[in-house]
Formats: structure tokens, sequence, C-alpha cells
């Protein structure tokens, strides 16, 4: 049996909440460390963009490379299947712009 009503329930199930696609916008052109994730999202607290993280990790969305470096060193990247959402990550900016204000 099937858990989601339709393709784009699936779909906002993956990539939904306040934080999932905007993180994913930010990793579709490069790798990103923990702390610089962070401070493109200002508003994001610790413990949310530790939740959202993990959630795309496990969701396959998104790799995590932990290097055995003193202090830790953890960098986050897409992966195929995260790459696959970088034309509607496109489309949701350009459709979004249309709302920022300077």
């Amino acid at each position: 049996m099937n858990k989601y009503n339709c393709p784009v329930d699936a779909t906002i199930s993956k990539i939904g909440g306040k934080y999932k696609a905007v993180i994913l916008y930010h990793l579709k052109d490069e790798t990103l460390r923990y702390n610089e994730i962070k401070r493109k999202i200002k508003k994001i607290t610790d413990k949310m963009l530790a939740q959202q993280l993990h959630e795309l990790e496990d969701d396959k969305l998104i790799n995590r490379k932990v290097y055995a470096v003193v202090p830790p060193k953890t960098e986050y990247s897409l992966t195929e299947l995260g790459q696959s959402l970088i034309p509607i990550l496109d489309a949701m900016c350009s459709w979004g712009e249309q709302f920022m204000v300077e």
C-alpha cells in the first residue's frame, strides 16, 4: 500500500518543511561544512539544522563526509538523487524571486 496520495505528496514529504529545500538549494553548487550552511541560513538554530541534515541524509538526498581530524570536519554535498532536485530548486528560486523585498 502506497503511503502517498500523489507524487507531489511524496516530494513534499522529502523536501518539505521550513529549511530542507533551502539547505538543498545551498548545496546544489558546492560542498559545504556545517558552519557554512549555518551562516547561509541565519535564522536556523543548531538543533533544527542538525535535525534537517540528519533527515536529508536518511532520505539519501545528501552525503555526509566526516574527516578524522581535530577539530572534527564534516562536509555535506548532494547525492545523485539530491542532484535530481536541482531543476525543482531552480524553478522554486525563479518563482520566489518575485516576492523578494530589498
